[in-house]
């Protein structure tokens, strides 16, 4: 099942991907790395250590946590002098940036700040429920897909959707003349609840996925609110506080930054956002394991197939055939794969010791995190798009806002 707007990663076919992965419902576990002895973290694990300290203020035991960042009058200062020309409610933007971070543990350094900046400008150019060109058309067409997927005539569904929804016009009336991502999900949701039809065309599930001014997942963000209290009251449901500022800002703050990650740029965070968290990690483990095996791997960030009874992929695959060389059986080999969606893979026996033969077969040091190699596709894109792209042109932005807040301090 694809979305109906957001740019989808699209892996290799020995590798699909669920929901919650493409859209990034990986959360961080909270491991704990210095609770292994410090003599098993690599150099790369212990800077990531040391980067998490300054993405996340540290907090004393026992007492107090020693603010890190700029405060709150001069972060939203800073956050209104960086908006764009023309940014309406340029207050409003400022005060929730900052307080998406605040209620993430997350200080409001001029990485951070610009880092939810560069991405908020990516997706909708500062706009909470941006409008998409095209939209009913791209709407007709998903709803055609569906129908044909499942086998029901077209002629039943125009039917249903010419039945009176809640709001007085047909659903296919309402179709027609939807301008956002908001008002399509909205309709959906309706047609969903109140039509028989909705709920097994739909399987109950809404094909809107992404929403608001980052363009963040819906299910990461349901799947987010359970693991940690939504800071705001709830109107109605997660999914409609994705579509506001200061739930699509704080959703996909978290999303951006609130895990642990072995990365030393913000870089590989971009890539994630895009490609589901740990991406670029695991991206990075995929090209030693092709050096390690001599197998062709493709870095797309996942490690396991995400399809019940999938045979087995590529990454799996290559490291089986090591398992004699490694010293592992290959449940050994199966069970920390299964760690790849998670905080802590990088500490497992597998990832330490593929990445420990690949750099003696190769005699080099090999990166630690590689921008997945995935193509996305969209009906709104019509040209050859990648994560690679994503995070690049994310990465110029974030450079541009830091070299800003550098010159505004020098004034």
């Amino acid at each position: 099942m694809h979305p109906i707007l957001s740019p989808i990663p699209m892996r290799s076919a020995s590798a699909p991907v669920s929901d919650a992965r493409r859209a990034s419902g990986r959360l961080a576990q909270n491991a704990v790395a210095s609770s292994r002895p410090m003599h098993r973290l690599t150099r790369s694990a212990f800077a990531a250590a040391v980067a998490a300290c300054l993405l996340a203020a540290c907090a004393v035991p026992g007492g107090v946590a020693e603010p890190v960042g700029m405060g709150p009058t001069e972060a939203r200062e800073t956050v209104g002098r960086l908006l764009p020309q023309g940014t309406a409610d340029r207050a409003g933007w400022a005060a929730d940036v900052y307080a998406a971070l605040a209620a993430l543990d997350l200080p409001a350094t001029a990485e951070n700040l610009c880092a939810v900046l560069a991405v908020t400008e990516q997706e909708s150019s500062f706009r909470a429920d941006p409008a998409v060109p095209g939209l009913p058309a791209i709407a007709w067409k998903e709803i055609d897909r569906r129908a044909e997927g499942v086998g029901v005539p077209k002629m039943a569904v125009r039917a249903a959707l010419s039945l009176t929804s809640p709001d007085g016009r047909s659903y296919a009336e309402r179709i027609d003349a939807v301008k956002t991502e908001q008002q399509l999900s909205e309709i959906f949701e309706d047609f969903i609840g109140m039509v028989p039809m909705g709920k097994t065309f739909f399987a109950s599930r809404n094909p809107v996925r992404t929403g608001g001014p980052m363009q963040v997942s819906i299910a990461f963000a349901e799947t987010f609110a359970q693991a940690r209290p939504y800071p705001y009251a709830v109107r109605d449901s997660v999914r409609r506080e994705v579509f506001t500022r200061r739930g699509g800002l704080y959703f996909g703050t978290a999303h951006l930054l609130a895990y642990d990650a072995p990365y030393d740029k913000l870089l590989y965070r971009f890539a994630d956002f895009n490609a589901g968290q740990y991406a670029s990690r695991n991206a990075g483990f995929q090209n030693a394991l092709s050096v390690a095996s001599g197998l062709p791997v493709t870095p797309d960030g996942d490690l396991l197939p995400h399809t019940s009874g999938a045979p087995a992929g590529e990454t799996e695959r290559a490291a089986t055939s090591m398992a004699r060389r490694l010293g592992m059986s290959e449940t050994a080999i199966r069970r920390d794969l299964e760690r790849g969606d998670a905080n802590g893979f990088e500490m497992t026996s597998l990832y330490e010791r593929v990445f420990a033969y690949a750099e003696q077969l190769d005699k080099r040091t090999l990166p630690r995190a590689v921008v997945p190699r995935i193509d996305l596709q969209s009906p709104k894109i019509t040209r050859k798009l990648t994560t690679e792209w994503f995070a690049t042109r994310v990465d110029e932005r974030y450079r541009r806002c830091l070299a800003r807040i550098t010159a505004m301090s020098s004034q």
